[in-house]
């Protein structure tokens, strides 16, 4: 008997309510920026590199790096996987490649205009088990060498080619001098490719050899197709190597130059930016569609702008639809793998012009994401836009998640550079532009606990002062909202010139499993934390902005209207505090000004932990003079 079938215009209305449900926007975890309320991306053991495209057939198709075992095992293969519920819900891993060995890694994903999806990877194609480091030991590690090669699916990511074909890749001086003489060659690669001007680029990062430390010297290259989002036959795509010369881009410090990411600007210009070994990340610009670029130096916030800060890990910058862009970083010092990756911090940046042509300039930082444990360090992250919503992937390396991004906290990022506003969410004392320079007493409102639970973060406040010093030194209180055993919290001057906040209180339950328990039975904790050195001058007006976050439990401090991560005097400019730590609300009282040489006046106390963005905005909206 023959299967009857439905209508098909029943069957059209069935997907047209689908897609509608699915399109809705979903409520958003109140705390989102916590790491364990994403959705989780399917792997075996190992979890790598969540790159994220949306097919033709509306579907997300994410390809991981995985293995049975740790980064690096010889079971690590690529694979792939389809969500059709904007990452929640996953199919069963389909396998681009088998289990090594040999070992195929490191895999990006783009999506030509046909509909075809190409993935680039790392083929250790002659299965070699040990290679030559430069201390004359041998390195067991290799998935970092071999054939950098794709495949392609036609059927948005379901099934993928059987061949895999071979990308040429420019012999330069860094493969000549490796412990083979180039003829291994080692290298990996991350960040996703780029569509530019009817070409595609691919990112390459060549290493020039192992050591004790693992990788010793690293730069990075571009892999350019002028045909392949047109030709269907994969034999016949054309590549050439970029930048042109022998060299690569470097750091202009040290021997790591690696993990460059690449977007295009309105003026057909190219960015890169990538990690060093040294506290600071470095980027470099094209005119010429990657051909050649400006002398690689350590990354600015824009044109004359402070240095940004950043740890040997995956920095990449996205650029969005509305062609406005967003950079994911640490905000921190560091040189080595085992530095804090955790939280991850959002600039928002925007076009400049320059004599040299167009230019980004980076916002403020703002905590994204971040995990109770600081031992988690996340990275490899990529950025999705689908309809009207934003979402970030990352991975511990273990698991691999995607995240829901309120699109007002990207629209705030995104407008920091313009925002005048003063906040008044959250407002509970407001001094106004009065000069306080003795003792004043006034009335604080119950701030809220710093503790959260496993469904919810904890609470934050925000204390904001303009302040005029006759001398930085140290010993001078701006605020004191202490009891008479000294818990509650106070703003004072150290004898490094800087200005600090110290908070002290009871310990409270780290988890919903103690919430049974009293207070007092977990203890007094106390913490101190202080802005960078060098930042006032006396005679001056100076606005500062402390803000107690008690999400990713943080004291980070917005001096003039900058965020402190550290200068070049130490590797945080932020700190976190014990996340047991509940309250700081012991008094009911706070004295403005009880010790201080100079004057104070705009004293403004949050119920909340302000965002940088809206810090950035009371500081624009102050009165300076």
């Amino acid at each position: 008997m023959k299967a009857q079938t439905r209508p098909l215009a029943v069957v059209s209305l069935l997907a047209m309510l689908l897609t509608a449900a699915v399109a809705q926007p979903q409520k958003i975890a109140p705390n989102w920026r916590n790491i364990t309320t994403g959705w989780t991306i399917p792997d075996e053991e190992y979890a790598d590199q969540p790159y994220i495209v949306k097919a033709d057939d509306g579907a997300w198709v994410c390809v991981i790096t995985t293995a049975n075992g740790h980064e690096g095992a010889t079971s690590q293969h690529i694979v792939a996987t389809r969500s059709t519920d904007f990452g929640r819900t996953w199919s069963p891993l389909i396998a681009i490649e088998p289990p090594g060995p040999p070992e195929s890694s490191y895999v990006t994903i783009l999506k030509a205009p046909s509909g075809r999806l190409y993935v680039f990877y790392n083929y250790n194609k002659d299965n070699l088990r040990e290679v030559k480091r430069i201390d004359g030991k041998m390195e067991k590690r290799v998935d970092t060498l071999g054939y950098f090669v794709f495949k392609y699916s036609d059927d948005h990511g379901k099934t993928w080619s059987k061949e895999r074909y071979e990308i040429p890749v420019r012999e330069t001086a860094v493969d000549r001098g490796n412990v083979y003489g180039g003829k291994v060659r080692f290298f990996w690669h991350v960040g996703r490719p780029l569509i530019h001007q009817g070409a595609a680029y691919v990112t390459l990062h060549k290493v020039g050899d192992f050591g004790p430390t693992f990788m010793m010297k690293s730069e990075g290259n571009f892999l350019r197709s002028d045909n392949l989002l047109t030709e269907r036959d994969p034999s016949k795509i054309r590549w050439e190597t970029l930048p042109d010369g022998d060299v690569g881009l470097r750091s202009p410090v040290g021997t790591i130059a690696e993990e460059q990411c690449i977007v295009a600007l309105s003026d057909g210009s190219l960015f890169t930016t990538y990690r060093t070994e040294t506290d600071y990340p470095v980027h470099a610009y094209s005119r010429d569609g990657g051909h050649t670029w400006t002398p690689p130096s350590f990354m600015t916030y824009g044109p004359g702008a402070r240095l940004v800060k950043h740890t040997r890990a995956a920095n990449f910058v996205w650029k969005a639809a509305n062609g406005r862009y967003l950079y994911w970083f640490h905000n921190h010092g560091g040189f080595t793998f085992g530095n804090q990756r955790n939280p991850a911090w959002l600039c928002a940046g925007h076009e400049v012009d320059t004599p040299a042509g167009k230019v980004i300039a980076w916002s403020e930082p703002e905590i994204v994401l971040y995990d109770d444990d600081l031992s988690v360090r996340m990275s490899y992250p990529d950025f999705v836009e689908d309809a009207g919503r934003y979402f970030i992937t990352e991975t511990q390396k273990t698991i691999a998640r995607v995240h829901e991004i309120p699109a007002e906290f990207l629209e705030m990022l995104w407008n920091q550079h313009t925002n005048r506003t003063v906040a008044t969410k959250g407002l509970l004392y407001d001094l106004g532009a009065e000069v306080q320079k003795s003792a004043h007493s006034a009335k604080l409102p119950p701030l809220p606990d710093l503790a959260g639970t496993n469904s919810k973060e904890g609470g934050g406040f925000t204390v904001e002062l303009s302040v005029k010093f006759v001398s930085t030194e140290g010993g001078q209180t701006l605020l004191d909202a202490r009891d008479s055993n000294g818990n509650g919290f106070a703003v004072s001057t150290t004898d490094r010139g800087t200005v600090q906040i110290s908070m002290r209180g009871a310990l409270g339950p780290s988890s919903t499993s103690d919430l049974s328990r009293n207070v007092r039975d977990f203890g007094i904790s106390e913490i101190s934390w202080d802005c960078d050195p060098g930042q006032f001058k006396p005679g001056e007006w100076h606005h500062i902005g402390i803000i107690v976050d008690g999400g990713p439990k943080t004291i980070s401090f917005v001096v003039d209207g900058k965020l402190n991560d550290g200068g070049d005097r130490r590797q945080f400019g932020w700190a976190r505090f014990p996340r047991e730590l509940r309250t700081v609300s012991a008094s009911n009282q706070m004295t403005i000004a009880p010790r201080i040489s100079g004057e104070i006046r705009q004293v403004r106390i949050y119920d909340r932990a302000l965002r940088t963005s809206e810090m950035v905005g009371n500081w624009r909206a102050a009165d300076r003079k």
